[in-house]
């Protein structure tokens, strides 16, 4: 199959590549772009280990190819630190609170919580448990992540309260 050129903006930075319009996202960016954040975990969508946020929305990127992400800008776990190389408030209360035991599913639980909290600032932790409900962990229980995550949300208030 003819290969396809491929223009993305991926985590602020402009990349191309060449790729079969059959190739999935995640494999285009873990093979090609060397982020390796996005974890391959089920290959049906069921897990969100993939999950990276896409023009604003959270997707699966083992579902999706990298033909119909052409054009799109994308962020993933790796693009979350902070410009000085520090950890983004989301990865630090993860970090603060326990909400990661072997880390597989961290970066797409991660990518979901931030864009829930895009959506959402001040979600309650039912809102919470739904709108991470795409994307399972197998070792955690749920409990830390979802008090990471009302952390993160709580800190992001206080921080927007602040400059303001």
């Amino acid at each position: 199959m003819p290969k396809m050129h491929v223009k993305l903006k991926v985590n602020n930075r402009e990349v191309e590549g060449l790729a079969e319009p059959r190739t999935l996202l995640i494999h285009f960016l873990r093979e090609q772009l060397a982020l390796t954040g996005p974890h391959i975990g089920c290959d049906t969508s069921h897990c969100g280990a993939c999950t990276v946020d896409l023009n604003g929305k959270s997707v699966k990127s083992c579902t999706m190819f990298v033909a119909q992400a052409n054009g799109a800008e994308i962020t993933t776990i790796e693009g979350f630190v902070n410009a000085d190389g520090s950890l983004h408030v989301l990865q630090e209360m993860f970090r603060e609170h326990h909400g990661l035991q072997c880390g597989f599913c961290t970066p797409g639980m991660i990518t979901r919580a931030y864009r829930l909290l895009q959506e959402n600032p001040d979600p309650s932790e039912a809102e919470i448990r739904m709108g991470i409900s795409g994307n399972l962990c197998r070792c955690t229980g749920y409990q830390n992540i979802v008090k990471a995550i009302r952390a993160a949300a709580d800190r992001m208030s206080h921080a927007k309260e602040a400059a303001e």
